[in-house]
Order: structure tokens, then C-alpha cells, then sequence
């Protein structure tokens, strides 16, 4: 075992544990009507707009689920699929899909539907936010588990591990080409 590994071992034994949390405790949508306000050059909603409302409802899911503060700390994968009009009432459905010690993934469903028509919801966006637990200091908190209830959830759990592999990667490449090109003499 690593030095690393083993102070990450001992850090989570010297941790008293923490009681998980089925995904359903923390679930949630917020709807919201598309006005003039919130449009782009284009006369379609704008996407920031779209995003704010991805933010707060993962933000409420983070909290919900962390039970207490939870800050964004990364979006990935916002994905716009179909525009969205003045007029269209927009469902924003969050819910934690993966945990860790004080980070916990949000995944974000967008649907939105004619505010005066009865057709169904269709699917116009999605997103993956990492959220982090902090304490009133603004310090790392731990954060219960997830605990997937259905098939869907466990294989947005698993789905989620490998989102969290990839950022990981990244983050090291980048780190290390940096470091790189800083000891051959570029001025990043």
C-alpha cells in the first residue's frame, strides 16, 4: 500500500460512519416558465438561463442530500439537445448519482412542455455537476453514501464512477503537461 493510500485509509477509519442515503431522499424537480426575459438574440431561451436553472436544482439535490451547504465545483457534459421557446414551462430534474467523501455527482435531466398545451415533456437538455460539502468555514465536510434504489440508479452510479475516472485523468494530464513545459522553459 502507498503512503498516499494508507493516510486515505486511515483518514476514512478515524471518520465515524455515516449513515447512507437512498437516492429518492434527495430527488427533485423545479419548473419554471419561459418568458421574453429570459431569451437570446435568436428569440429561443437562452442556454445561461438553462444553465442557472440546472445549478439551483442540482445545488437543492447537493444540499438536500449532504444536509447541509454543498458548492458547485465542476459542470461537464451540458448537453442542449432541442431549444427552448418563450412559453415553454421547464422541468429541471436532479438527483445525486454518485458520492464520495465530500463530493457528490449530480446528474441533470431538462424536459419542457407548452405551458398551455397538454403534451408530453420532451427531453431538451442535460448535465453533470460535482457539488462539495463544506462545512461554515467553507472547509471540505464528509457526506453520507448514495444508496441507488432501482436499476436506473445503479447504473447512473456506475456511469458516474467512470465520469469521475476521467475527470481525474484529465486533471492529471493537464497538471503534468504544465509541469512539462515549465521545466523546458515555457512561460505558461
Amino acid at each position: 500500500m502507498t503512503d498516499q493510500a494508507e493516510q486515505a485509509s486511515a483518514a476514512q477509519s478515524a471518520t465515524p460512519e455515516i449513515p447512507g442515503k437512498p437516492t429518492s431522499a434527495s430527488r427533485t424537480t423545479l419548473s419554471h416558465i419561459m418568458t421574453h426575459s429570459d431569451t437570446n438574440l435568436l428569440g429561443t431561451v437562452h442556454g445561461g438561463v438553462i444553465m442557472k436553472l440546472v445549478d439551483d436544482a442540482a445545488g437543492a439535490v447537493a444540499g438536500r442530500h449532504s444536509g447541509g451547504p454543498a458548492v458547485t465545483a465542476s459542470m461537464d457534459e451540458m448537453a442542449f439537445l432541442e431549444p427552448v421557446r418563450v412559453g415553454d414551462l421547464v422541468h429541471v430534474k436532479a438527483q445525486v448519482n454518485w458520492t464520495g467523501r465530500s463530493s457528490m455527482e449530480v446528474g441533470v435531466r431538462v424536459l419542457a412542455e407548452r405551458w398551455n398545451e397538454s403534451t408530453p415533456a420532451t427531453q431538451v437538455g442535460s448535465a453533470y455537476l460535482v457539488f462539495a460539502a463544506v462545512d461554515a468555514d467553507g472547509k471540505p465536510r464528509t457526506v453520507p453514501p448514495v444508496l441507488p434504489e432501482t436499476e436506473k440508479d445503479k447504473r447512473r452510479y456506475q456511469e458516474a464512477q467512470i465520469r469521475r475516472t476521467h475527470r481525474l485523468a484529465r486533471r492529471r494530464a493537464i497538471m503534468e503537461l504544465r509541469e512539462r513545459r515549465v521545466a523546458e522553459g515555457f512561460d505558461d
